[in-house]
């Protein structure tokens, strides 16, 4: 009885994510996804990506917050919470 593997490049794991390359490289090097333990082949690291690595990484994408995105959200939740709450008219 054999098993075949399969094992997908970094690159291959980001199109199956649905995320750039270079995203998934950044969010690799700030340790925001888990990433699979680099192989040494012809004195270069290499990560193998299985099917439970991206798994893995898929269930942790969406607890990444994305500055921009999470910052602009903030604030027309705030804004959207002012407009509903009824202004007091004050003593002048």
């Amino acid at each position: 009885m054999s098993y075949i593997v399969t094992a997908f490049s970094t690159r291959e794991a980001a199109r199956k994510l649905g995320l750039p390359s270079t995203t998934l490289h950044q969010y690799l090097s700030a340790g925001k996804l888990p990433a699979p333990e680099p192989i040494v082949i012809n004195g270069v690291n290499v990560r193998s990506w299985t099917d439970e690595d991206v798994e893995r990484a898929r269930k942790a994408l969406p607890k990444i917050a994305n500055g921009r995105k999470t910052r602009y959200q903030k604030l027309r939740e705030k804004q959207k919470s002012e407009a509903r709450t009824p202004r007091k008219k004050g003593k002048t």
